[in-house]
């Protein structure tokens, strides 16, 4: 079994900053790509960024030079570091973890975090 546990979120003025975490724990073998998406009230789950196993990085285009994801591959966990905060960034975060091999059995599998509510005050 893998879990993916979310961290970070909350309440935050515009202009401000917020951290989210997410680690990835159970039988893993190795993972590939790890990204975060969010939902907002009415609205699709949308990616926000992502991260190949190997460095790679992609961006929504409205969050492109406000936002920054980073992964540390040791420890399963992946990062998003949002500066620069606006209202519209308010939604629920979801880290995603995707080609995900078992350890054991060698299965590849994408999971989800159960999500992480950010707002942000005008």
């Amino acid at each position: 079994q893998v879990q993916l546990v979310e961290s970070g979120g909350g309440l935050v003025q515009a202009g401000g900053s917020l951290r989210l975490s997410c680690a990835a724990s159970g039988s893993i073998f190795s993972i590939n790509d790890m990204g975060w998406y969010r939902q907002a009230p009415g609205k699709q789950r949308e990616l926000v960024a992502g991260i190949t196993r190997r460095g790679s990085t992609n961006y929504a285009d409205s969050v492109k030079g406000r936002f920054t994801i980073s992964r540390d591959s040791t420890k399963n966990t992946v990062y998003l570091q949002m500066d620069s905060l606006k209202p519209e960034d308010t939604a629920v975060y979801y880290c995603n973890a995707d080609g995900v091999t078992h350890l054991y059995s060698r299965t590849v599998k994408n999971y989800w975090g159960q999500g992480t509510q950010v707002t942000v005050s005008s």
